[in-house]
C-alpha cells in the first residue's frame, strides 16, 4: 500500500497559499490523492509581505520583520494584470472596483479567496523554520521549528518541501562613506513605514528601483520637500514635477552634504536606500541553497520551480516579476500535479537542458515588452499541462506594456487609468478622484465610493507640477483589451462569473486581526 506522501510549505504569504489553494482544488476532484500537509508561518496571521506592521528590525519574538508593507501604499501595477483565474475582484467586491486599488484592499482580495477554502486547518502560525536537512538514505527532509506559541523546538519529516519564503524581505544595504556621521535618518526600503515622517523634509532615495519610484511619490505626495533619486546605472527617466530630480550615484556623505559621481551635492536630511533584497534561506544548508540574484530565470531550478539536484525541494516566487498572483498560481498548480504524479518529471540532463534553453532565452531580451513577453511565456509554459482556469495571460501582458506607457507618460497621474478585467471583460471605474488627492488610503474610504462607470464620471486631473487638491476636470481615460474566446488559445474555458452580489452585501475589507492560529 503507497503511503500517502507528506507535504512542508514554508510561508503562508501570496506564495504557500497559491500551493495550499492548489491542492485544495485537487481535493474537491480527487479527494482521495491529496497529501499530508503543513504550512510553517512565523507570523500570526497569513498574508506575508501584506501584513502591515509598524515594527522593523526583529518582531516580538525576537524573529526578522517579514514585511516591507507601508502606509498609503497604493497598487503599483494595473489589479488587472494580478487577477486569480478562479476568483476576480468583481466576484469578492461584487462590483467593479478601480485598476489601482491602495493595499488594505488588495489584501482583502488575496485573503478573500483562501477564505472560502478550508486551508487555514494547514497552517501552524507564529512558527518559525529554523533548518531543513535532506537524508539522501531515506530520501526524507527533516524540518526543524521554533513554536513560538509553546516554546518548544521540534521537528519532523517530510518528502517534499516547497519554500514559499519569498524575497523581499532581506536587504541589501551597501556601504557609503560618510553615513556613520550623518546626523539625519537612513534606512533601507525594507524599514519604511510611513510617507508623513518625511513631510517637508529633503530627501535622498539612493537607487532606481520600483521601490525608489513609489516611495519617492507617495513622500512627495505627503509633502516632502524636496525628492532626490541616486541612480548607479540609469536614470528612471520619468518627467518628475518640481522638487523631484535624478542625479549619478552616491559617492559619500559629509555631514548632511550629499556627493555623487558627477561632482554634483546636495544638502540632505535623510536618506533611504532603495537597494534591492537578496535570496536569503538561512534555515537551508549550503547543498539545498539557491543562489541567484533577482531576475525573470533563475538557474538551478526547473521550471523556475524544482531544485535541479533534488527536486523533491521546490521553490515558488523566486523570480523577478511583472505577473505576481497569477504566476504564483501557475507555479503551486504545477507543483501539485509534480507531487501527485499527474506530470512526470524528465531526467536531470532533460531538465538541465529546459534551464538552459529558459535562461538563454532571458539573457537576450534587451526591452520590458520582450521582459512581459518572456514571462507570459513562461506562465503558458507551466499552465498548458494543468487544470488551471484560462485568464489569457497574453492578453495581461499588453495591459503591462500599455501601463509601462502610462507611467512614462504621467507618473504622478498613471494610477488614474483604467482597463479591461481579462476575466469579467469589465472596464474598471475610475478613481473617485485624482490619485494624488486622495490621502485616506483605509478600505473603509475607499470602498464607500460608488465609482461611477468610466463613460459617465469626469475625472479630477492633476497638472504635472503641482502637489494634492488640484482639480482641473478630464474624461476618465480606459484601456480595453479585446477579448477573444481563450478556446481559441488554449482549448479552456473561460471561467463565468456568479451574478454580482447587490450593493447591501458588497464586502467591505477586513481590518482587524483574522482569529485563531504560517511567510512570504
Amino acid at each position: 500500500m503507497e503511503l500517502t506522501p507528506r507535504i512542508a510549505i514554508l510561508g503562508a504569504g501570496p506564495s504557500g497559499l497559491a500551493q495550499l489553494r492548489a491542492f485544495e482544488s485537487a481535493r474537491n476532484s480527487d479527494p482521495g490523492r491529496i497529501p499530508d500537509i503543513v504550512c510553517y508561518e512565523k507570523q500570526r496571521d497569513w498574508g506575508g509581505m501584506w501584513n502591515y506592521t509598524w515594527r522593523t528590525g526583529l518582531d516580538e519574538n525576537g524573529e526578522p520583520v517579514h514585511a516591507s508593507m507601508y502606509r498609503y501604499l497604493w497598487s503599483n501595477g494595473p489589479k488587472e494584470c494580478l487577477e486569480f483565474a478562479d476568483y476576480s475582484f468583481e466576484e469578492h467586491f461584487g462590483r467593479p472596483i478601480p485598476s489601482y486599488p491602495p493595499r488594505a484592499v488588495l489584501q482583502d482580495y488575496i485573503m478573500g479567496r483562501v477564505e472560502q477554502s478550508d486551508v487555514r486547518k494547514y497552517i501552524r502560525f507564529n512558527t518559525a523554520v529554523r533548518w531543513v536537512s535532506y537524508s539522501e538514505q531515506t530520501r526524507k527532509f527533516t524540518v526543524t521549528v521554533m513554536d513560538h506559541d509553546r516554546d518548544v523546538l521540534e521537528s519532523s519529516e517530510f518528502d517534499h518541501v516547497i519554500v514559499a519564503t519569498g524575497h523581499f524581505s532581506t536587504p541589501n544595504v551597501p556601504q557609503f562613506d560618510g553615513l556613520e556621521q550623518f546626523p539625519g535618518r537612513v534606512l533601507h526600503a525594507h524599514d519604511f513605514r510611513d510617507a508623513r515622517e518625511f513631510a517637508g523634509k529633503r530627501l535622498l532615495l539612493v537607487g532606481s528601483s520600483y521601490s525608489a519610484e513609489d516611495i519617492g511619490t507617495q513622500c512627495y505626495k505627503y509633502g516632502a520637500a524636496e525628492i532626490t533619486f541616486s541612480y548607479r546605472s540609469n536614470p528612471l527617466g520619468h518627467a518628475w514635477p518640481a522638487g523631484m530630480s535624478e542625479v549619478p550615484l552616491l559617492t559619500g556623505v559629509d555631514g548632511n552634504v550629499a556627493h555623487f559621481q558627477d561632482g554634483s551635492t546636495r544638502e540632505v536630511d535623510a536618506i533611504v536606500l532603495c537597494t534591492g533584497y537578496q535570496h536569503h534561506f538561512p534555515f537551508l544548508p549550503d547543498e539545498l541553497t539557491l543562489r541567484t540574484n533577482n531576475r525573470l530565470y533563475p538557474r538551478d531550478i526547473y521550471k523556475g520551480i524544482f531544485f535541479q539536484e533534488n527536486p523533491r525541494l521546490m521553490y515558488l516566487g523566486m523570480q523577478d516579476q511583472y505577473f505576481t498572483f497569477n504566476m504564483f498560481d501557475a507555479q503551486a498548480w504545477y507543483a501539485r500535479d509534480v507531487i501527485l504524479g499527474r506530470i512526470q518529471l524528465p531526467d536531470s540532463e532533460t531538465r538541465q537542458q529546459d534551464i538552459e534553453h529558459w535562461r538563454g532565452r532571458e539573457e537576450s531580451l534587451g526591452t520590458a515588452t520582450e521582459e512581459i513577453d518572456f514571462q507570459a511565456a513562461y506562465i503558458r509554459d507551466l499552465v498548458t499541462p494543468t487544470d488551471y482556469p484560462e485568464f489569457q495571460v497574453e492578453k495581461q501582458g499588453e495591459l503591462f506594456k500599455q501601463w509601462k506607457l502610462d507611467k512614462k507618460k504621467d507618473i504622478m497621474g498613471y494610477r488614474n487609468r483604467s482597463y479591461t478585467s481579462t476575466l469579467t471583460g469589465t472596464i474598471s471605474p475610475p478613481l473617485h478622484d485624482d490619485w494624488m488627492n486622495i490621502l485616506d488610503d483605509s478600505s473603509e474610504s475607499f470602498l464607500q465610493n460608488e465609482f461611477s462607470s468610466p463613460a459617465a464620471a469626469p475625472h479630477p486631473a492633476r497638472t504635472a507640477t503641482t502637489r494634492p487638491h488640484t482639480t482641473a476636470p478630464r474624461a476618465a481615460e480606459q484601456i480595453t483589451v479585446s477579448r477573444p474566446a481563450a478556446r481559441a488559445v488554449t482549448g479552456k474555458p473561460v471561467r463565468q462569473l456568479p451574478n454580482p452580489r447587490p450593493a447591501a452585501a458588497i464586502r467591505t475589507a477586513r481590518t482587524g486581526h483574522r482569529a485563531s492560529p504560517a511567510s512570504a
